[in-house]
């Protein structure tokens, strides 16, 4: 079984389907910065050259927890975007 079957059987978990839920955020944060980083042909080496720092430094950015306005600013701008957030 892949990880796209595991996933679809266990949203039928109640427990894990409010974990899940519980991070939509995190996970369309994680989506939309590891989207930006592939429309601009980067790999995660080269957003850390730009942005001065490890390439761990991206991946824990790019898992979208606990990430400051700040990092994703400088993670914007090394992938050529600019940082918008919205409230709706």
């Amino acid at each position: 079984m892949d990880i796209k079957e595991l996933h679809k059987q266990s949203m039928s978990d109640p427990k894990y389907r409010a974990a899940y839920d519980a991070l939509e955020d995190e996970f369309t944060l994680a989506s939309e910065l590891i989207r930006a980083r592939a429309r601009a042909g980067l790999t995660q080496a080269e957003v850390a050259e730009r942005m001065g720092t490890k390439q761990s430094a991206i991946s824990r950015i790019e898992a979208g927890r606990n990430v400051s306005v700040e990092k994703l600013r400088g993670y914007a701008e090394a992938v050529g975007g600019q940082l918008k957030i919205q409230i709706g």
